[in-house]
């Protein structure tokens, strides 16, 4: 009877369990018995296994094979097993040391020749298996970079399963040709699913920058907007923005995530192993620096916001918007269930999705910007421009937004249209994105310097009790708030919300904490009544 044992990793959304891949060779019928709750892929890695070995060289053992995965009780999808299971099953069969792979962690899928294709997930994969003590990967040779961004683990980035058993067995390497030259390479087609970047900001083109990067200085006009922009960029504050169409809402959202300051070294890995574990991380490009940018349509489900799907729950919009934006045009037009789902994100900045196969935690803190229209003709706060929607049609429609996802949004900004003198360049520039992107990062370095040692790094994560009782305001710089609190104005949500956004306006301004000015721009910008003070938050 032959034993070996290896070790691969099986994703819970992005969270990632180190399975040990058991194969037990018994005198017997020859039989191939996969157990262990592998899905339809998994069990299918059966013939891939047995061709993928034949195909290298190697003699398939003629007895009865029984490969068991080990947790049984953690389920197990995708075709990342095969390179794990194809080398159990050859130290079992003895051709090549049980020990010398009893402790290597294997990732990559096999194809009928041999060769050793790519999976999604490799980083959170590799991630769980540093945090089980593992030192040892083996990969395939395409996403080796991708691994290696994980510290204290050797790589090893493989082309074929023949040059892993070389390896292994301290042979002469085999020299894998490179085919296709010429051509897209096929091996990467498992990485990224068809079509699931082209709404996120992260394409390859895009990517590389072979694009034009849209920039601020190209929005005419819209001085009050621009500035509620660089505000939330500054604290990470939710953004509403209403206006007739054509006004320019959408060319401002989607200039925002530029603004924001580079992705952190965490960061960076938490976003780099949610679009791993997606099939958007473009080839090529291991490490996702900037902050990203999704846009979902307005037909969007549910599931596919907060995320779900048959089986084990995938990220949705708002995991793929980690750490950078999300943005819903026409908001009101999504459905009041998708909308409301969004609530317990923008206050946790974490999803949890439980679904029979079993309760996924998905990291989501992004910054919201929604953009609405007035009416469902758009027309209802231009003066002259014929609008015919009914009272009770503009009531309908702006109650799409409900009362409790509102109160979450920090800034509501209402979008004028743009005069002929801004639009044929007549008026005075924007300034641009690297003017803005310049004051937003020293605000918030700041707000990091006044947080250090706390578990938050912006002014939208403080809670409203530090808020109230250790990062003070100046003294009657609350009258204001106060007031309107008492009035049915505002909520005590709403309240801690207009202290955040007054720290932000003084770290703009270069201020040490808020005063009376401070709190009347923060009203402004969440209630929409003219308070009489300057908009130029950085400039005062």
């Amino acid at each position: 009877m032959g034993f070996a044992r290896a070790c691969s990793v099986a994703l819970v959304g992005v969270e990632g369990v180190v399975v040990e891949v058991q194969a037990d060779l018994e005198p017997g019928v020859a039989a191939f018995t996969l157990v262990g709750l592998p899905d339809k892929s998994l069990v299918e890695s059966r013939d891939r296994v047995r061709a993928a070995v034949v195909n290298s060289g190697a003699e398939w053992p003629q007895k009865k094979l029984t490969v068991g995965l080990s947790p049984a009780s953690v389920p197990k999808s995708g075709s990342g097993f095969d390179l794990a299971v194809a080398c159990a099953v050859l130290g079992a069969a003895e051709r090549i040391d049980p020990a010398a792979i009893a402790d290597v962690v294997m990732i990559g899928e096999l194809g009928l020749d041999g060769r050793v294709r790519p999976v999604r997930g490799v980083l959170p994969a590799v991630l769980a298996a540093a945090e089980a003590g593992y030192e040892q990967v083996v990969v395939p040779e395409q996403t080796a970079g991708e691994a290696a961004l994980v510290p204290g683990v050797s790589v090893l980035g493989v082309r074929s399963l023949r040059q892993l058993i070389a390896v292994l067995c301290d042979e002469p390497v085999p020299d894998e040709p490179v085919d296709g030259q010429g051509r897209p390479d096929a091996m990467l087609a498992g990485l990224v699913i068809p079509g699931t970047g082209l709404g996120t900001g992260l394409a390859p083109a895009a990517a590389r920058g072979d694009v034009h990067r849209p920039d601020l200085a190209d929005v005419a006009g819209q001085p009050r907007p621009r500035q509620a922009l660089e505000v939330a960029a500054a604290g990470g504050h939710h953004l509403l923005f209403t206006g007739p169409p054509g006004a320019g809402k959408t060319m401002l959202a989607e200039r925002l995530s530029a603004v924001l300051p580079p992705l952190t070294r965490q960061e960076s890995l938490e976003v780099t192993a949610v679009h791993s574990v997606a099939g958007i991380l473009p080839p090529g490009e291991p490490l996702v620096s900037r902050a990203p940018y999704c846009a979902p349509h307005h037909s969007a489900t549910m599931q596919s916001l907060v995320g779900g799907g048959n089986g084990m729950p995938r990220p949705g919009a708002v995991s793929l918007a980690h750490r950078g934006v999300l943005f819903l045009d026409e908001a009101p037009e999504f459905s009041g269930k998708a909308l409301d789902a969004l609530r317990q994100p923008l206050e946790s900045g974490h999803v949890v999705v439980a679904r029979a196969a079993g309760v996924v935690r998905l990291p989501a803190r992004f910054l919201m910007v929604l953009a609405a229209n007035p009416c469902p003709c758009g027309r209802h706060t231009l003066t002259g421009a014929g609008c015919e929607c009914p009272p009770s049609v503009v009531r309908r429609y702006q109650a799409r937004l409900s009362g409790p996802l509102l109160d979450r949004v920090d800034l509501r900004v209402e979008v004028e249209p743009v005069d002929r003198a801004d639009l044929l360049g007549q008026g005075s520039r924007g300034e641009s994105t690297a003017v803005v992107a310049a004051r937003v990062r020293d605000a918030r370095a700041r707000a990091a310097e006044r947080l250090a040692g706390t578990p938050w790094a912006t002014n939208s994560e403080v809670p409203g009790h530090e808020l109230r009782t250790r990062l003070l305001a100046a003294p009657g710089a609350l009258a204001a708030a106060e007031r309107d609190l008492e009035r049915g104005i505002l909520t005590a949500r709403g309240l801690d919300r207009v202290l955040r956004v007054a720290w932000t306006v003084a770290d703009l301004r270069g201020a040490d904490r808020p005063d009376a000015s401070d709190v009347a721009v923060a009203l402004e910008l969440r209630t929409g009544i003219q308070r009489g003070v300057p908009m130029g938050v950085g400039e005062r």
